[in-house]
């Protein structure tokens, strides 16, 4: 049993870091060392918006996306595409898509994909009122923004059905080759998608 280098303080630090996405447990060891050594510069401020971000963070009840007001800031965003609807999974797939700077519409994020053998089903994500919002007259498209993975695709067609009375038009995103690819290195799938998927030159 390996022995506790640092008081219980630290340790939890450690393991509270290790929880984090892309972080094992020596990389949180690494990170904890840096905030401890960088204490002024950052483990005070870090703390500090820690507990500012606990007070102050909602989700926004249009769109769900994550914001310190409500309706959030992309949803009164009015120079944004009122008409068009992008429909993600996760906030992160929200930011991803603004980072991109890849179109200026409003979005809807579901919470989630529809996975049976998980127990998530239709009640679990926010799709009652990705309808609802679909039904407005100012919405003429849905963009499915959604992981070409078989939970994603499930989702998309599941919502496809649910939108055949709202009068809009339901796109998806492309699949194929990524920007810079190169054939011989992509798999079976992506390659079959590019070729059912191919637009005019």
């Amino acid at each position: 049993m390996p022995t506790a280098v640092a008081g219980p303080e630290i340790e939890r630090l450690i393991q509270l870091l290790a929880r984090l996405p892309g972080l094992g447990p020596r990389s949180a060891r690494r990170a904890a060392l840096h905030l401890i050594k960088k204490r002024e510069q950052l483990m005070s401020p870090l703390a500090s918006a820690m507990q500012v971000a606990i007070d102050k963070i909602v989700v926004c009840k249009t769109c769900g996306n994550i914001d310190t007001q409500n309706p959030c800031t992309v949803c009164i965003d009015t120079r944004r595409d009122q008409s068009v609807l992008v429909v993600v999974a996760d906030v992160s797939d929200l930011w991803a898509l603004e980072r991109a700077h890849a179109i200026n519409a409003r979005y809807h994020v579901l919470g989630g994909t529809l996975s049976p053998l998980d127990g998530v089903g239709p009640q679990d994500l926010s799709i009652d009122a990705l309808v609802a919002r679909a039904h407005g007259e100012e919405v003429k498209e849905i963009i499915l923004a959604l992981n070409a993975t078989v939970d994603g695709q499930t989702t998309a067609h599941y919502i496809t059905d649910m939108l055949g009375g709202a009068n809009v038009k339901v796109t998806r995103l492309a699949h194929g080759v990524p920007v810079g690819g190169e054939l011989d290195y992509l798999d079976e799938g992506t390659l079959s998608a590019a070729i059912k998927q191919r637009t005019l030159f």
